[in-house]
């Protein structure tokens, strides 16, 4: 499960990281240390037709009726290939969600504990995303996007049955379709991530008052 994320690295290290064109226009990107779903967050896909990766805000949930899209937030890597609602994207609209960490509640003898999950080194974090385009009721075009989940490792266990899938920086190219790869090369990327290479520790603040669970 992935329900809370923390963004407070500015734009142009997120451009930098991902090799983004600095000189692309880039959407408004105030810092979050609390982005829950349905809010607006950047991610980063390649764009085709300019043929270069591009950073664009989207919501948080991949649906037209916001109800549905809260409930689709996540989308389970097993089996994502063959669920109405992620082949399509799975085939054609995969992207990355850059985040500083995530949060994961534990439940304690006090009640439920925030956890922050981040990478050992504080490198910005790549969770394997989906992106989506629709129209909303009133007509409006709309973009969205879903993190995948998978089974935990070793330290997100502890917390939770799931985890969101992260992508090293070697997975990138052939994620974006820049390299060739088939659905069986992108469902193995679909795998836990080294729980060597992320800590963990309690957390407070915006994440404390944040304790809504959603399933993936």
């Amino acid at each position: 499960m992935c329900g809370r994320v923390c963004l407070s690295s500015d734009v142009t290290k997120i451009k930098l990281v991902f090799s983004i064109p600095l000189e692309r226009p880039t959407p408004n990107i105030p810092p979050s240390w609390n982005v829950a779903p349905t809010d607006p967050h950047p991610v980063v896909r390649f764009d085709l037709r300019a043929g270069e990766r591009r950073l664009d805000v989207m919501r948080w949930g991949p649906a037209k009726d916001i109800k549905v899209g809260f409930a689709n937030i996540n989308a389970k890597a097993e089996g994502i290939e063959n669920r109405p609602a992620f082949r399509e994207a799975f085939q054609r609209r995969r992207c990355l969600v850059p985040i500083d960490n995530f949060c994961e509640w534990k439940k304690t003898p006090m009640g439920k504990q925030p956890y922050a999950i981040m990478l050992a080194d504080r490198r910005l974090m790549a969770l394997a995303g989906l992106w989506e385009t629709w129209r909303s009721p009133a007509g409006e075009r709309l973009r969205s996007f879903a993190i995948i989940t998978t089974t935990p490792n070793e330290l997100c266990d502890e917390l939770h049955n799931r985890m969101p899938v992260v992508l090293g920086p070697e997975t990138w190219p052939r994620w974006f379709g820049e390299e060739p790869a088939d659905a069986r090369q992108f469902k193995a990327m679909l795998a836990p991530y080294p729980a060597e290479e992320m800590v963990c520790w309690p957390s407070a603040g915006a994440w404390a008052a944040s304790r809504t669970t959603t399933p993936a």
